[in-house]
């Protein structure tokens, strides 16, 4: 299975109690799909460095209608617009 992964946000915070969450648009090449692949890893390094890590995968739609605009929702409407961006051209168009 291959797939195509392009990061759309990324979060650290802290030193001692780590706690990072990333967001990426992921295609699967096989499965044709493409979906928002969250990871959220918490390390707690006084607890004998415990790691808890959980990923969730998403509807593009499902993630959009999350509250909030995340620097994660901003690059990926930044990257729909690219994609879908009129340029006037009407070459290759079915009539």
């Amino acid at each position: 299975m291959a797939l195509l992964k392009r990061e759309l946000y990324r979060q650290v915070k802290g030193p001692e109690v780590t706690h990072a969450d990333r967001c990426t648009l992921v295609f699967d090449t096989d499965a044709k799909n493409l979906y928002v692949e969250r990871e959220v890893a918490h390390c707690d390094a006084g607890a004998a460095g415990s790691i808890e890590m959980q990923t969730a995968t998403m509807d593009i739609a499902d993630y959009l209608k999350q509250g909030g605009q995340t620097a994660g929702h901003r690059e990926l409407w930044r990257l729909l617009r690219t994609l879908f961006k009129e340029t006037g051209d009407t070459e290759g168009l079915i009539d």
